[in-house]
């Protein structure tokens, strides 16, 4: 018997090298974790009208983490499939589907949800955190986050499966390029679904926000050797005033910066 479909057909807009931002942290942070496994499998769920993101997701896994790595994207419009098979090879694959993350046996040890989530209802999204991490391999993770059109401005949340609530958002990612940022505040427009109705007064996002702000204020003057350096000094000064920052200065340097999500809404 098939499996029902779970979601409906978003708007797809895509672009070419739009997610490059959340693939460079997702080799970085879960390289080891991938490496560990045996026949690792990762999810795109929702690639769009066009399978580009996923084909340079393949390229970049099977380059920088290992060569036996699978990677199935999936589509719930059946001709956005059908238009994407064509660029199917050995370790890349497609296939109709939504939350249900139709994978048969095999479970995956990372599903990348980008710009899907933001187009659902928010009461709808614990649902479908849910039923995605149900399908997960023990260890696995979920990245459900958001961009704009030409990938410089992204946050991401970075989702696990628990017992008791089905799952839980563990890290909350920012990540720009920073000479054309303006203000930290601009992440706002990018929130995740589940965060972006919550950035107002007495939130803990919007005081995130705001204290990014303050301190990339104070750090100005750095802005005459770079805004990597300026970036860098802002998190940093985070940090020192009790932020939950994860991660070293390396990351910081790419205009990006991870922070524990649980102690953040504490």
């Amino acid at each position: 018997m098939a499996t029902k479909r779970v979601g409906d057909i978003t708007r797809g807009t895509t672009a070419p090298n739009r997610l490059r931002r959340v693939d460079r942290w997702l080799i970085a942070s879960y390289c080891s974790f991938l490496r560990s496994v045996e026949q690792p499998l990762c999810v795109d769920l929702g690639f769009g009208r066009s399978p580009a993101t996923t084909v340079e997701w393949w390229q970049r896994l099977h380059a920088h983490v290992r060569d036996d790595i699978k990677v199935l994207g999936i589509e719930i419009d059946p001709q956005r499939v059908a238009a994407a098979l064509p660029l199917a090879r050995p370790g890349l694959e497609f296939a109709v589907g939504g939350f249900e993350i139709p994978s048969g046996n095999r479970q995956p040890h990372v599903i990348r949800a980008f710009n899907v989530l933001r187009q659902y209802p928010e009461a709808e999204v614990q649902s479908a955190w849910t039923m995605m991490c149900r399908r997960l391999a023990p260890g696995g993770v979920l990245i459900d986050g958001t961009c704009d059109e030409i990938g410089r401005l992204s946050t991401w949340l970075c989702v696990q499966a628990d017992g008791e609530r089905g799952a839980v958002p563990v890290t909350l990612t920012l990540s720009a390029q920073v000479s054309t940022l303006g203000e930290p505040s601009r992440f706002a427009t990018r929130l995740p679904k589940s965060l972006i109705h919550r950035n107002v007064d007495g939130e803990p996002v919007h005081q995130l926000l705001a204290a990014l702000d303050h301190a990339w204020a104070r750090n100005a003057g750095l802005a005459v050797f770079s805004a990597r350096q300026r970036f860098v000094a802002t998190v940093q000064q985070l940090q020192a005033d009790g932020w939950p920052i994860c991660g070293s200065e390396q990351r910081w340097r790419l205009g990006e910066v991870t922070l524990d999500f649980q102690r953040l809404v504490q």
